[in-house]
């Protein structure tokens, strides 16, 4: 998750370029001569590709253990350190903040050391933030360590990957103590430095560079020894120059009166993402358990279970429903989630059926991060990268994920204050925000399922 850092990160780059041989099997197996080798060379052929594939969701398992170990260590941690509810805050909320210099920062860094270089320093930040959690004394290095880590994931965006990521970090965090689950969090970030030195070097950046030796070479890697492979390096040779004849945009192009509609569109649904308090509520799941009455292990395990067969069901629905349903039933749910949850918390504040608070409270978490990842969670992305022309689709998903990120903080920050401040308050502040996206959906976003640019920029404009 191209002519610049910006365009290759919209486009999500690394991960396609992994991808695509998967798709295409079927076409370069027709290349592979026929006779007794040829199945060991198709054989040959898949490892590289499953193995590139395999190395780039490892970064996002990377980055979902990053996200998820706030929420079952936060009472052990705040013991063991003395941290006072703001400093817990910054420690949960700093990695949004880290991750979004390294979202702005790895493109430059991928531009300049190629795509297995950037994913290098960005698994060499996450160890190093693993280890300084590790050995933390006090809020200081703790919270080096966790922006460090935030860094190091800015770089990658797999979603199902991440949810697992996340939801084992939850699951194991009820067993192991949050030293012993800093540790774990290095497991994913070795896996990933030890393929990058297997797998090659991405051949669009070398073809975006001139080095047509290594080009082919890691092409014909990817693609078997006895693939033709002229086609493709042809195809990619000419996107690459069509791109570089691309006017550069700029931050002040995507406020003309042509593009304006679809940038609003891509912030709208990213602030909506955010601000509907997803961060807030997966950063600190077990604490939101505790304090509703109920046993924080067993609803924070359901919790992760539910998270990764609903956004795996997602991922299979999402060409089939069609993006604006999908978002739309997500935002009904979210809605109700968070009703659920705040009455909750308003039965058990007055004294009212006390001892159905807790039961309701874990099902409105449940409805909330069900509905999340089912359409809000990965479907204003595949819409962000659907809804822009391609001569600013790298500045404006720039702009897009810089609104996300400062969201995720500002939600994972506020998300402890608010709760002080009143707990059945804070979702239904959080419901309110879920149900005007639901409203901006209908009013302003376009269906762009099955449609060309031409059209959905047609469709944008009559809106």
């Amino acid at each position: 998750m191209t002519k610049n850092q910006d365009i290759e990160r919209a486009e999500n780059t690394v991960q396609e370029e992994f991808k695509v041989p998967l798709i295409s099997q079927e076409k370069r197996e027709g290349n592979v001569e026929n006779g007794n080798g040829s199945e060991l060379q198709i054989k040959e052929e898949r490892f590289m590709v499953y193995l590139s594939t395999f190395v780039a969701v490892c970064g996002s398992y990377a980055f979902g253990s990053c996200a998820g170990y706030s929420s079952p260590t936060q009472s052990a941690i705040r013991d063991d350190l003395s941290l006072s509810l703001a400093e817990y805050s910054l420690f949960g909320s700093i990695l949004t903040f880290g991750a979004m210099i390294g979202a702005i920062t790895s493109g430059k860094i991928a531009d300049y050391i190629g795509r297995k270089g950037a994913m290098t320093v960005s698994s060499g930040f996450c160890v190093a933030g693993w280890l300084a959690i590790y050995f933390a004394k006090g809020a200081l290095l703790l919270d080096i360590g966790r922006l460090a880590t935030g860094y190091g994931m800015g770089v990658f965006s797999y979603v199902l990957m991440i949810c697992t990521g996340v939801s084992v970090s939850f699951i194991i965090g009820t067993f192991l103590t949050w030293r012993a689950l800093a540790i774990t969090g290095i497991v994913p970030c070795a896996v990933l430095l030890v393929g990058l030195v297997i797998i090659p070097e991405s051949p669009r950046w070398l073809a975006k560079y001139g080095n047509e030796k290594e080009f082919e070479a890691a092409l014909r890697r990817l693609r078997g020894k006895s693939a033709n492979i002229s086609e493709e390096a042809a195809e990619i040779q000419d996107y690459i120059e069509t791109l570089e004849k691309l006017p550069k945009a700029k931050v002040l192009d995507l406020f003309q009166r042509r593009y304006l509609s679809s940038v609003t569109i891509g912030v709208g649904l990213m602030v909506f993402q955010q601000f509907g308090g997803i961060n807030g509520i997966c950063f600190y799941t077990s604490s939101i358990f505790e304090s509703s009455g109920f046993p924080a292990d067993v609803g924070t395990i359901v919790y992760a279970i539910l998270q990764v067969i609903v956004t795996a069901l997602g991922a299979m629905l999402i060409d089939r429903a069609g993006r604006k349903p999908l978002i739309l039933v997500s935002a009904f749910g979210l809605v109700l989630g968070c009703l659920l949850t705040g009455s909750s918390y308003y039965m058990k504040e007055h004294g009212i059926a006390v001892n159905a608070a807790p039961a309701l409270a874990v099902t409105g978490i449940l409805v909330y991060i069900g509905a999340f990842s089912a359409g809000m969670g990965a479907v204003p992305w595949v819409v962000m990268s659907e809804i822009f022309p391609i001569n600013i689709k790298g500045v404006a998903g720039s702009l897009a994920t810089l609104v996300n990120w400062f969201g995720a903080w500002a939600c994972s920050y506020t998300f402890n204050f608010l709760m002080s401040w009143s707990s059945y308050g804070t979702f239904i502040l959080y419901a309110a925000v879920n149900a005007l996206a639901i409203v901006f959906v209908i009013k302003v976003v376009p269906e762009t399922k099955g449609r060309t640019l031409e059209q959905i920029q047609t469709a944008i404009n009559a809106s």
